[in-house]
């Protein structure tokens, strides 16, 4: 049995799209819900909050009991939009998805993703904070009620998905696509790979790019 066949990995996360990003990579693991607070601090800053939000989420998942021949590793992160040095969770109705969207519209703003990977051996724990800059297109008012409408913008930071195929809001970015999906695959293939499993099929951040932090060796 080789070392990868002996280690189990665990998503820490209730989001789909991580758990899609990290099976496209060729990972099998198992999912973990974490429950923590995740209100932000008064004045908290984006990066530090979901890297804060990460190595809660690491330390609220239990570990599964040991056995000889495996160990156990646990991933998770936590995606956030800041724009203005503000913070920009999930909208809560039709009348914060308008705003949100709203604010947007035609501006850059950033993406924080927080990676922490924590060894259920020996519990030590590794973090990464990564960050894109998008710039949004200046998408019209019928588009984004046609948006809303859709029911898409509720369970995303910001009240949006980049890979959406009908509302397409991003006109560009500097830094990672799969960042703004919510979870930097090649950073996170990298942090898995430092502790001996490979992805079967090495990412990039997006069909048409080579990898970033994987082809970088980060």
């Amino acid at each position: 049995m080789t070392s990868e066949n002996r280690t189990r990995l665990i998503l820490g996360s209730s989001s789909p799209r991580r758990r899609e990003l990290l099976g496209a990579a060729g990972f099998v693991f198992t999912i973990a819900r974490p429950d923590i607070d995740e209100t932000p601090y008064p004045d908290e800053r984006g990066d530090d909050y979901v890297v804060r939000l990460s190595r809660g989420k690491a330390q609220a998942i239990p570990l599964p009991a040991a056995t000889p021949d495996q160990r156990t590793l646990i991933l998770t992160a936590d995606t956030t939009v800041e724009i203005d040095g503000e913070i920009v969770g999930k909208p809560a109705d039709d009348a914060e998805a308008w705003a949100i969207l709203r604010r947007l519209r035609g501006r850059t703003h950033h993406v924080h993703t927080g990676i922490t990977l924590r060894d259920g051996a020996t519990g030590q724990t590794e973090t990464t904070l990564t960050t894109t800059n998008v710039v949004m297109r200046r998408y019209s008012d019928e588009e984004i009620a046609a948006y809303i409408v859709s029911g898409d913008p509720f369970d995303k930071a910001g009240a949006y998905a980049i890979q959406h195929p009908v509302f397409r809001p991003v006109e560009r970015l500097e830094g990672c696509h799969t960042n703004v999906m919510g979870l930097p695959l090649c950073t996170a293939c990298a942090m898995l790979a430092r502790h001996g499993l490979h992805p079967p099929q090495p990412p990039g951040c997006a069909p048409d790019r080579l990898p970033c932090d994987w082809a970088n060796g980060r």
